[in-house]
């Protein structure tokens, strides 16, 4: 398909801003999100005087799942792989292909996902099971079987071995009537008092082929719970997010199956060109003394579309669970109006209020110990001169109860939690036009916030990157009363400058206390160490010169990311708006940088935190489906002092005999996801 833009573009005239979202008419047989992967539907921009603003898109992961085969093939001028020509790993027992950790061995990273294709992991995220603190559970996309339905993990050793499986979503039907207020399910009879569908149109009779954005949590009992958003990749605009259970003592090895007609497990489905479910999160109640004790929450956006697919608005919904996921409350617009923080957002329904907030993408949901809700997002709605974006958090007093349909969020108006400074973040085009990208890897980034809450005091933490030093740096924010207010932090998390830090994740650390714990500028007995006795400071894990936080009072917060270097002249190579945008083999330096992913540890707002590289160098993903992708986020969970970062990496070279571009097998780098348990720094 080619990459050109839309021949036909709509534009607004809103106070000093032009709206212009790019757009062409199509057939009602192609939804928007199969559009979006082609490369035919490209992300709405705003242009300011002051610059233009990308507003909301599809999420990664669910393009990558609704692509179609790869044409990418590797860069003339990509370095050769690591490992490259390597035996696949497998062993006596086969199962996990465990030697494909050899290379980092000294790092103590553990593969999460078993499988033993060559076939793409992205995109995960991790919790750990109150009642046993050493059963984790992961979650990530996973294209196994050729492309993404998701995957689960579970670890029953505090992460030193995992297993994993599919989740058992894709016997499901696309059915929205049947997910009607007071509809039966044809097969049961089942009904409840709730909808769990947004535009209720009749279902195309399919079921669910592809799966993205994993979820997961666990409530105060040591149940699991995982979720998708569901899609039909090629029939009809049907999407779902499901989420279902794993009783008490599987310990997430073992989820419920929706049948084919449910209603149970179901949080939203429907069947539209004018509907598109994205980007959900899940989070329990599992404070023993709440009085929303093990309730569940799942926060998402909405696209919205006019009769020919073209956007219009993404607000956020929210919907609560009161029995362990068995039924769902009615979906709810929870992002909410603001007269002082949105504007604009009848931009294209002229239908909408002025000052809605449904510019947005990337909701993160957290419980507070009194058994309230915050939720925070990334929004695009602000004022019309204003050429960034913002994060915005609202506030949710739940009651009720799901089962008898009387279940509701209850959330306030929304609160400004920090900026999202855009301007001059480099730009990428994977054939869907210009994106958010990382230069030296090559691939498709985001500004999406994650947050985390202090179990100790309620004290709430959001984390994000943006572009405000003209870098890709980690930015925090604080709220010490509920969400009422937020405080932004004066300096980034990260202290080293020069290369680009994304895709952070959060956690708060249960202490109050601090010793100071550095990495020596050599390796040795003096320094801290992992759980497991090894020093902290691996080979290599001081190199970037980190320091710890001197602070050692309030909370001890956690924050994991990546790290890229930087390409030459990348302010200046790869801007929005010009013909400049990256690519390998025209841009130097694309798609030929090194990572790392890394831990950094700090108390409250005492900014920058100090810390340490967790992995080894690896090279950018090439080849294939990997090319432009290494999921929108990462995950962390922090049990007592001891940080389980999760993410994905391609450190693994695909064999030579294993590539056959003839048949889209041309991954040169695997993307694998792995884990390791260590001492946050400062602890």
């Amino acid at each position: 398909m080619s990459k050109r833009l839309f021949a036909v573009f709509a534009a607004l005239s809103v106070g000093a801003g032009v709206f212009i979202f790019a757009s062409r008419p199509s057939p009602v047989s192609a939804s928007p999100l199969q559009r979006a992967a082609k490369g035919q539907l490209h992300a709405a921009r705003i242009v300011t005087p002051n610059g233009v603003r990308t507003l909301p898109y599809f999420s990664g992961g669910l393009l990558d799942s609704a692509a179609p085969p790869s044409s990418n093939s590797a860069s003339a001028n990509a370095p050769a792989a690591p490992n490259a020509s390597t035996p696949s790993g497998l062993g006596p027992g086969g199962l996990g292909c465990s030697t494909r950790n050899n290379a980092s061995a000294s790092w103590h990273n553990v593969r999460v996902n078993q499988d033993c294709t060559y076939r793409l992991q992205s995109e995960e995220t991790i919790a750990y099971n109150p009642i046993d603190p050493n059963n984790l559970i992961g979650g990530m996309n996973d294209e196994r079987q050729g492309y993404n339905l998701g995957a689960f993990a579970y670890s029953l050793d505090n992460g030193q071995t995992w297993g994993d499986g599919p989740p058992p979503f894709y016997q499901k039907i696309n059915a929205p009537e049947y997910e009607r207020k007071g509809a039966s399910n044809p097969d049961t009879g089942e009904t409840d008092p709730n909808s769990h569908t947004i535009a209720g149109d009749a279902g195309n009779g399919f079921t669910y082929d592809g799966g993205s954005d994993p979820m997961l949590t666990f409530d105060s009992r040591g149940r699991a719970f995982y979720g998708l958003v569901v899609f039909d990749r090629l029939a009809g605009f049907g999407s779902a997010v499901i989420v279902t259970q794993s009783p008490a003592g599987a310990d997430g090895s073992f989820y419920f199956t929706p049948d084919r007609f449910s209603r149970k497990f179901v949080v939203v489905e429907d069947n539209s060109i004018k509907i598109g479910h994205d980007k959900p999160f899940l989070t329990a109640d599992n404070y023993t003394n709440s009085p929303n004790r093990d309730n569940l929450y799942v926060t998402w956006t909405v696209f919205y579309a006019d009769a020919n697919g073209n956007y219009t608005q993404s607000p956020i919904f929210g919907s609560m669970s009161t029995d362990h996921a068995l039924t769902w409350s009615t979906p709810e617009l929870i992002s909410g109006t603001s007269s002082t923080l949105c504007f604009s957002g009848n931009a294209f329904d002229p239908s909408l209020p002025q000052h809605s907030c449904n510019f947005d993408q990337g909701s993160d949901p957290a419980v507070l110990p009194n058994g309230e809700l915050e939720v925070i997002f990334n929004n695009g709605n602000t004022a019309p001169t204003n050429p960034n974006a913002q994060q915005l958090g609202v506030h949710c007093k739940p009651s009720g109860n799901s089962a008898n349909g009387t279940a509701s969020l209850h959330c306030g108006a929304p609160k400004k939690v920090g900026d999202d400074v855009t301007q001059g973040e480099p730009q990428c085009d994977f054939g869907r036009g210009p994106e958010e990208c990382i230069p030296g890897t090559y691939v498709r980034t985001d500004d999406y916030p994650l947050i985390a809450v202090s179990k100790t005091n309620g004290d709430l933490y959001a984390t994000w990157q943006d572009y405000r030093t003209h870098e890709f740096d980690i930015q925090l924010s604080r709220s010490t009363d509920g969400g009422a207010t937020w405080t932004p932090a004066t300096n980034t998390v990260n202290r080293d400058r020069g290369t680009d830090h994304y895709e952070a994740a959060v956690d708060v650390a249960c202490t109050t206390s601090s010793t100071s714990a550095t990495c020596p500028a050599s390796t040795g007995a003096n320094g801290p160490t992992n759980v497991d006795g090894s020093s902290l400071c691996a080979p290599g894990a001081n190199a970037e010169g980190f320091a710890t936080n001197p602070a050692t009072t309030g909370d001890l917060v956690a924050i994991s990311y990546y790290r890229t270097c930087r390409i030459p002249n990348e302010n200046t190579a790869c801007p929005l708006g010009s013909t400049k945008v990256c690519a390998p083999g025209t841009t130097p330096g694309v798609q030929n940088e090194t990572s790392d992913y890394s831990l950094v540890g700090g108390r409250g707002l005492s900014t920058p935190y100090g810390g340490h590289p967790v992995t080894p160098n690896f090279p950018p993903p090439r080849g294939g489906r990997e090319v432009g992708f290494m999921g929108d986020y990462s995950g962390i969970t922090v049990v007592g002092t001891v940080a389980h970062p999760i993410w994905a990496d391609p450190r693994n070279g695909v064999p030579t005999s294993f590539r056959d571009p003839q048949i889209d097998q041309r991954a040169i780098n695997d993307e694998d996801v792995f884990t390791v348990a260590t001492r946050v720094p400062g602890s």
